[in-house]
């Protein structure tokens, strides 16, 4: 089988690329192959390689970026999603898509489930909320993985910035108040290569929405807390963290307080649950040694 990736570099996609190995053959479409700003090129490469699976990991995440371009969110997280979804639906194949913890508010006092009301703070949960719909009215079938606060030993992420800045600074000023599941992107492309499985052996669950995180919950606070303390195992530097609420940081784009997603469906469905968030971190900051 052929399984299409689109995304190169990023988080996601990396590790699919090294995760997805020997359930058939992998075409990988970074930037340079594919513009997803450029509609009919998207269209000219799925009819181009005739995949089995399509897998989306590619995104315009830069969260406070697209509330001044707004356009290219869109395009990347809206109407691309929905024109793959189309094409994967005429080649009467599945499409695999990462969504976001951002489609809510944050406002629900306990973990969301897949049935709550989305209401997207920033562009950015708008552009995402609006290309869940688009594949959804498409008509195919999909899997939209809703995830959070995703980091990796790769490119720009949480993770690799408290690693540098904890050994630079002497002090630090951590949010404290907005919680969520850090969630590698080890355990994204391995649950991905579990779903992949069972589909292909004839077991998969109902196509639709889910959400996909670690185990557990933490603040920014707490996840740079694990940091430090791993810095500290090795005898490096690490400074002082100090708690803060997140209207002493303000940034372009409001975050939801509440990121904590109830992963509960995709095991009763697919049978696929993933690893507390401290385990998948010690697992990941192994991997960097």
């Amino acid at each position: 089988m052929k399984i299409l990736i689109t995304g190169q570099h990023g988080q996601v996609s990396l590790e699919l690329q090294q995760r997805l190995q020997g359930l058939g053959e992998l075409v990988i479409l970074g930037r340079d192959q594919l513009d997803l700003a450029d509609a009919d090129l998207i269209r000219q490469q799925v009819r181009a390689h005739r995949p089995g699976l399509i897998i989306n990991a590619a995104a315009h995440t830069a969260v406070d970026l697209a509330e001044s371009e707004p356009d290219a969110a869109f395009a990347i997280n809206t109407i691309a999603p929905g024109i793959l979804a189309e094409e994967a639906k005429a080649l009467s194949i599945p499409l695999i898509h990462y969504s976001t913890d951002y489609v809510f508010d944050g406002s629900k006092p306990a973990p969301y489930t897949e049935s709550d009301t989305p209401n997207p703070l920033g562009v950015y949960g708008q552009s995402k909320l609006a290309g869940e719909q688009a594949i959804a009215a498409a008509g195919g079938e999909y899997l939209i993985l809703r995830t959070s606060w995703v980091y990796s030993g790769h490119g720009k992420n949480f993770l690799l910035t408290m690693q540098r800045l904890l050994q630079e600074k002497a002090q630090m000023r951590i949010v404290a108040d907005q919680i969520g599941a850090p969630t590698w992107a080890g355990t994204i492309a391995s649950s991905t290569r579990a779903l992949i499985q069972q589909w292909q052996a004839g077991k998969a669950g109902d196509w639709g929405v889910y959400h996909l995180t670690a185990q557990g919950e933490t603040s920014w606070f707490g996840f740079a807390q694990a940091i430090g303390e791993q810095l500290r195992i090795e005898g490096k530097a690490c400074a002082e963290l100090e708690p803060i609420p997140s209207s002493a940081y303000p940034t372009p784009a409001k975050r939801p307080l509440n990121s904590r997603l109830d992963c509960s469906r995709l095991q009763q469905q697919w049978h696929v649950s993933q690893p507390h968030w401290q385990d998948a971190l010690h697992e990941c900051l192994a991997k960097q040694h």
